[in-house]
């Protein structure tokens, strides 16, 4: 609801995950802004198959063995081993050098790329709304459990990196950066933008591009990501009249990006010979990403957001 002002921009109010009400600008979309949503996402993290290491500790428990707090087993001193880490205790009863090791704790960053383009304007809701809201609700995910968290925007042939941000006190921060986010005018060459991108990535981590991949060169971009040596998923959102649209006789179709137009005739055999080829490009697009190790995530921009969170995305492990 509208909140009363007495000048200045219109606010809108929503809850914290605290409990605490929070008035939001105008300009942020509160779809995530529930209590009991955000309280869910808070008991998530995103599932990293790879160790990585980060410049600071945070609290998502590695696969690796270092130096922290928490025990975790002993092995065998090796010439070179610090001293600091032997158990003399250990040493008096059996007079062997063995070494402790500890539960290392990681800092890792998530990239989330939005793909900005024109075409990302289509549908109902709209994929880019759909790719903004999933988009917080990764974020906010991260945010919770000490990550760092860098949002970059895709459109023509660049990608417009946004500060990095780290703690759940920047889920506010976050939010009002997506929802700035409009689709660009003209063309976007989606691999340029995303190998743009990955010139700019800061330590290793997840990255998770939000595309509607309608782009010739789409495969050439998730190469351009698997290999940046990070863990990648790409959330493939399309739109329900794309994937079924209700249309037939002789149409116009006009390029959301380029203009350019086509003349067509579509009766029943038409669609179904669409169908078939979005079909075959979907699987085309998913049998890429299992030989690169990438996680693949097709779905439709009118899917709920806990749906997206708590089904598709808990079920192809990329959180948990």
């Amino acid at each position: 609801m509208t909140a009363p002002t007495t000048g200045g921009p219109p606010t809108t109010t929503g809850t914290s995950a605290a409990g605490r009400a929070v008035f939001l600008p105008s300009s942020v979309d509160p779809t995530v802004f529930d209590e009991a949503f955000l309280r869910s996402l808070e008991r998530l993290l995103v599932l990293l198959k790879k160790p990585v290491r980060g410049g600071l500790k945070g609290t998502r428990r590695s696969t690796k063995r270092g130096l922290s707090v928490e025990f975790a087993d002993y092995r065998d001193y090796s010439l070179g081993d610090d001293l600091r880490t032997l158990d003399w205790n250990v040493y008096a009863r059996l007079e062997r050098l063995f070494v402790k090791l500890f539960i290392e704790e990681e800092d890792v960053t998530l990239t989330l790329l939005v793909d900005a383009s024109a075409s990302m304007a289509h549908g109902t809701p709209d994929k880019l709304v759909f790719a903004k809201r999933a988009a917080a609700a990764l974020g906010y995910i991260a945010l919770a459990s000490e990550d760092r968290v860098v949002v970059s925007v895709l459109a023509g042939r660049a990608a417009r990196r946004r500060a990095a941000l780290r703690g759940s006190g920047r889920a506010l921060r976050l939010l009002t950066e997506l929802s700035a986010i409009d689709a660009a005018d003209g063309p976007t060459d989606l691999h340029a933008a995303v190998r743009h991108a990955s010139a700019q990535l800061t330590g290793r981590g997840a990255i998770i591009l939000i595309s509607d991949l309608l782009d010739p060169a789409a495969d050439r971009a998730i190469r351009e990501l698997a290999g940046t040596g990070s863990e990648v998923v790409v959330l493939h959102v399309l739109a329900p009249d794309e994937l079924r649209p209700d249309l037939a006789g002789d149409l116009r179709l006009v390029d959301a990006e380029t203009g350019s137009a086509v003349e067509v005739t579509l009766d029943l055999a038409a669609l179904e010979r669409y169908g078939d080829r979005v079909d075959a490009w979907r699987t085309g697009l998913a049998e890429l990403s299992a030989r690169r190790r990438v996680a693949y995530v097709p779905v439709e921009s009118d899917l709920p957001l806990a749906d997206l969170v708590f089904a598709e995305l808990r079920r192809r492990r990329v959180v948990g």
